[in-house]
């Protein structure tokens, strides 16, 4: 059988199959996580824009505006500081403002964020600017005035927890956590209604009316002084109507933009409540100059692990050539000249780079897969990550280029391999 190139190099290849193994697994992993990087970046974006939707400010009393973002429309912790009802009352009737909706966070319901809102919530507010709520069953709670609590269950929540409309709870627990604190099981609430899935946070938390959390509060506050009987909504204080947040529309003019009444709204707003007032799209543009940073360390490490793989191709081949000068020698007998010896040299080490970048691609397309799926269960957010073919060929060729310089030593070595010192008699 005669002995062609391709043959040569795949025998080559498989004697130093450990070498080669490594080599390739080495130039993977540095490509599938720059392909991971650069993809997830302006997907997760997207998706962190989800969320905050047609809003244009979000006040509340935690002193840092990205705290109070993260806190507000992403569930990351319970707001600490609250707000008085009458606070509330007084953004809502601001000449400025188109819909207040106010917001209460810090219980949840086996590990998932409970927020207490009103029915606007769900007419008003859209998570996804012009993209309003859609019920997939049943509809949105009524103001409690007594009697049934109702609670209306997110996408992912309903998912995860099996619920629909109908069923009942009575398990709302004081804390974000799944252990939590006291649990209000004096009060049941029954499923109204079900959210269709909308790509954001807030797929993964369940609403109920903001006065049957204040009834909940007002009860535990009764017990702990000491009254006994049933607890109506009679019976709520002004110092159990709190709230953590406030989603604000600002108004505008017909023809107008609401960007230019903004500025007046949100200095005004903190001058007369002293509160933290940001638009929630400004903080996530903040967050990803941050996170921007970040994404190009891991990129740089990225590259930094693909040249040290074109190094340990160029590593792998030299010690190969020290143990192959006679095979070399051998072929150069048969008829192969320098310049065919130095080309097979470079062939294989491009075979290489190649070999590892395809493998890259397919692993950066299930890393990518999973990340998705992570975050949408853990977070809620859906995340598309987006690779084109254009992103991927440059990435693939740049590989195979760096390993073909990674083999131009090893082949030089091989092209001034000498036929007669390498051919002497053993021993």
């Amino acid at each position: 059988m005669a002995m062609t190139d391709m043959s040569i190099i795949g025998r080559s290849m498989t004697a130093q199959l450990f070498s080669t193994v490594t080599t390739v697994v080495t130039v993977a992993i540095a490509v599938a996580l720059m392909l991971v990087l650069v993809s997830m970046e302006g997907s997760g974006r997207r998706a962190f824009e989800r969320g905050s939707g047609n809003m244009d400010l979000l006040v509340s009393r935690d002193a840092d505006p990205m705290v109070a973002v993260l806190n507000g429309v992403f569930y990351a912790n319970a707001p600490q500081a609250p707000l008085a009802w009458p606070e509330y009352e007084m953004i809502a009737q601001h000449p400025l403002v188109d819909f207040a909706i106010p917001t209460q966070q810090g219980d949840s319901y086996r590990g998932r964020p409970v927020m207490a809102t009103t029915p606007e919530f769900f007419t008003s507010f859209q998570p996804v600017a012009g993209e309003p709520w859609v019920f997939t069953e049943g509809g949105a709670f009524k103001p409690y005035t007594g009697g049934e609590h109702e609670v209306v269950v997110g996408a992912a929540a309903a998912r995860d927890l099996g619920l629909t409309v109908g069923d009942t709870l009575d398990g709302i627990t004081h804390g974000l956590s799944e252990q939590g604190g006291h649990v209000h099981n004096e009060h049941v609430f029954r499923v109204v209604g079900v959210l269709g899935v909308t790509g954001s946070a807030h797929d993964r938390a369940l609403f109920v009316d903001v006065n049957s959390s204040f009834l909940m509060h007002a009860h535990d506050r009764r017990l702990s002084e000491g009254l006994k009987g049933e607890t109506t909504v009679d019976d709520i204080t002004e110092g159990d109507r709190r709230i953590t947040g406030v989603y604000v529309k600002s108004a505008s003019r017909p023809g107008a933009q609401a960007a230019a009444s903004l500025p007046m709204l949100q200095s005004q707003l903190r001058a007369r409540l002293n509160v933290t007032v940001d638009n929630p799209s400004f903080q996530i543009d903040k967050l990803f100059r941050i996170v921007g940073n970040i994404d190009q360390i891991f990129v740089g490490m990225a590259v930094v692990v693909m040249v040290s793989s074109a190094i340990g191709i160029m590593l792998a081949l030299y010690n190969s050539m020290e143990q192959r000068r006679r095979q070399i020698a051998v072929l150069r007998v048969l008829g192969c000249s320098r310049g065919r010896i130095c080309g097979l040299v470079l062939t294989e080490s491009a075979i290489i780079g190649l070999t590892g970048a395809a493998v890259g691609v397919v692993v950066s397309l299930i890393a990518m897969r999973l990340v998705a799926d992570v975050m949408r269960a853990r977070l809620g957010l859906v995340v598309e990550p987006t690779l084109t073919a254009e992103v991927a060929m440059v990435t693939v060729l740049s590989a195979t280029l760096l390993a073909s310089l990674a083999g131009v030593v090893p082949a030089v070595m091989a092209y001034r391999t000498s036929v007669v010192r390498n051919l002497r008699p053993l021993g």
